[in-house]
């Protein structure tokens, strides 16, 4: 394939860009004067809209920008080098030099995803890269790209050692799926063994092993970011571990799964530290489900945080009712379209939480769950229970579900299992447990928490800010944060608009904080590659106070995430009931601040900006040591 799409006219060894989008216009001229597409300026445009939903950037100075574009008129790859590199945004956090960017046709095949295949294979070859960037020229780089790679001789190894299958997915992205199965394929014909890997790739899942060929495995490596179907692997030898794993030693992993135990779905061990081991099997999986419905949630935030943030910055005005939008302006269409993607994404959260412990029949349940939980009519409550909601709904219905399929149902029914019985039954319990048994703790907490601060207004207005600002950094739009922000509001009809522009400086705090974080943490690897992006918008939510862009960093790492957030929350309210900040309007962020609406609008800002602040840096300090921590465990 990659033959096809290349020639050394679509190679430049010299790129001078000094910028992530000035090193997309050099290729994408080098496409144009080669008429490989046909509007420079809209491929650009597609190629930055792929770029915005996940880093192209990769370790040892590489990145793959890639688009399906209606403008390719001929598939293609062009190759830049810059010698000096540029801040990329890389996982590892180290200039960029080596750019592939993958032109494919819009509605053609998938030709980024064969050509990511194709690459996989000269990018773990050793000193490929280093030999790419010292190319004298065009035509030498081109002769060591489609060059096949010289077999080295090595010591003499049983032709037929046995067989090994593999697993391969990422989340985010689609490279390290390819680059992690090409590294299994290598390691395993070196070994002389025979192997098979499944790839779990954005085009789907493909190459999987049939019955026959798992039953006949020695052993089985899952490098997986993602969830897959485990039970197929029952009673066979399983290591289980992330996609980078075999890129940075296959033989090892090899190695490893042939004297890895026999799996089992409901794992149970006679060893000597069972329990030790088990603990962190169960706190593996968690990570892994909470990872997954996080994953799913994240294009939903970033949607509908970007859209309210854009409508409410351009069409919003400040009003006693909070920042409003004219009737009949087209920005109040594009404000509806984000309310969805927003009212969406908790349902998503809770769904795929509990599909990626049960399967397909756990995610209607587990999206209906979601659903009751963020919605507190179900059960007398003026606000529902946002993500912590949703995550106690998705993991409840995930393994209510997998305990209903556990089932040994009659031969004549179990085929109703997964498409009627577990979802109709999954469904009515996470409904009656939340309306019947969850609901009404939820409502009595939320009047009291609104007793409580009514009883306060009249105190201490340091240890009011305490309160206020924590309550509104906890759960982004759960019941803490509404319970706040519905008290602030009411004060304002009473003429305290003070306790409103407490609220207001804290609101922004947590997707600010988390945007700044993100920032800051990168070179420490502390954040996803998907965290990095969810970052970016997070950051422009929170400029026109949408609290809620924080919420895929608390679903992940509440440890981290939550603390981090209610300290700064506490910082800016605090500072701002000491500098006497009042707002007249139910809404919060540098955008009421700079419409007019807060009577300090200077000082407000410095009280966001210093909550941010202190938010950043708790979440790194935590991030660092919990990371330090688990090194050490495993040392």
């Amino acid at each position: 394939m990659i033959t096809k799409l290349i020639n050394k006219d679509l190679i430049k060894l010299d790129l001078q860009a000094t910028s992530k989008e000035e090193v997309f216009k050099e290729l994408v001229a080098v496409l144009y004067d080669q008429g490989r597409i046909s509007d420079s300026e809209q491929f650009l445009q597609d190629i930055l809209a792929r770029e915005a939903l996940g880093n192209t950037g990769f370790e040892e100075g590489v990145a793959i920008p890639h688009a399906k574009s209606a403008h390719v008129t001929t598939p293609a790859v062009v190759i830049g080098v810059s010698q000096s590199g540029i801040e990329y945004g890389a996982e590892d956090g180290l200039p960029s030099k080596l750019f592939f960017m993958i032109a494919s046709p819009n509605g053609g095949d998938n030709h980024h995803i064969e050509v990511l295949a194709e690459l996989s294979s000269k990018l773990i070859e050793e000193g490929f890269i280093d030999a790419f960037l010292n190319a004298p020229n065009s035509e030498e780089a081109l002769t060591l790209l489609l060059a096949k790679e010289t077999q080295q001789p090595v010591a003499a190894t049983p032709a037929n050692q046995g067989f090994i299958i593999g697993v391969t997915g990422c989340p985010a992205g689609v490279a390290h799926t390819y680059l992690a199965a090409e590294a299994l394929e290598k390691g395993a014909t070196a070994m002389g063994f025979d192997i098979k890997v499944e790839t779990n790739g954005s085009i789907g899942v493909k190459n999987s092993p049939t019955a026959e060929e798992i039953e006949r495995a020695d052993a089985i490596i899952v490098a997986c970011d993602k969830q897959v179907d485990m039970s197929r692997f029952a009673g066979k030898r399983v290591v289980k571990t992330n996609v980078k794993a075999p890129i940075r030693d296959a033989q090892g992993l090899i190695n490893e799964a042939l004297a890895a135990p026999t799996y089992q779905a409901e794992a149970s061990s006679n060893a000597p530290n069972s329990i030790a081991n088990k603990a962190s099997q169960t706190r593996s999986d968690l990570y892994r489900y909470l990872m997954n419905g996080v994953s799913h949630m994240i294009p939903f935030v970033v949607t509908g945080g970007l859209l309210i943030a854009l409508a409410l910055a351009v069409g919003g005005e400040p009003s006693e009712a909070g920042m409003a939008i004219p009737d009949g302006s087209v920005w109040n269409q594009i404000l509806e379209v984000g309310v969805v993607a927003f009212t969406l994404m908790i349902p998503i959260l809770a769904g795929y939480i509990a599909y990626a412990i049960a399967d397909r029949p756990a995610l209607a349940p587990g999206l209906i769950g979601g659903w009751i939980a963020n919605n507190g009519s179900f059960y007398g409550a003026e606000a529902g229970t946002g993500f912590i909601g949703a995550i106690i709904a998705g993991l409840l219905v995930g393994y209510f579900v997998k305990w209903i399929t556990s089932i040994n149902f009659h031969k004549f029914v179990q085929p109703l299992v997964p498409i009627m019985i577990a979802p109709i039954t999954g469904s009515l319990f996470i409904a009656g447990l939340f309306i019947f048994v969850i609901g009404a703790p939820i409502a009595s907490l939320m009047d009291g928490l609104t007793a409580m601060l009514t009883s306060m207004s009249t105190g201490n207005v340091v240890l009011l800010g305490i309160v206020l600002g924590g309550m509104a950094g906890f759960d982004m739009g759960g019941p803490f944060n509404k319970v706040a922000f519905l008290f602030s509001v009411g004060m304002i009809a009473s003429g305290q608009t003070q306790f409103m522009g407490a609220m207001a400086c804290a609101i922004p705090v947590a997707p600010l904080g988390m945007a700044l974080a993100t920032a800051l943490g990168r070179k420490f690897e502390l954040f996803e590659p998907s965290e990095l992006e969810a970052g970016k918008a997070a950051g422009a939510m929170g400029l026109v106070g949408i609290s809620e862009g924080a919420i895929p960093f608390a679903a992940q790492d509440p440890m981290s995430v939550i603390p981090a957030n209610v300290l700064g929350s506490m910082v800016a309210a605090v500072m701002a009931f000491s500098f006497g900040i009042t707002n007249s309007v139910a809404h919060g962020g540098p955008v009421v601040a700079l419409l007019g609406a807060m009577n300090q609008p200077v000082l407000a800002l410095i009280c966001m900006a210093a909550g941010a602040a202190v938010t950043a840096l708790t979440c790194v300090t935590l991030k660092k040591m919990r990371k330090a921590k688990m090194v050490a465990a495993m040392a």
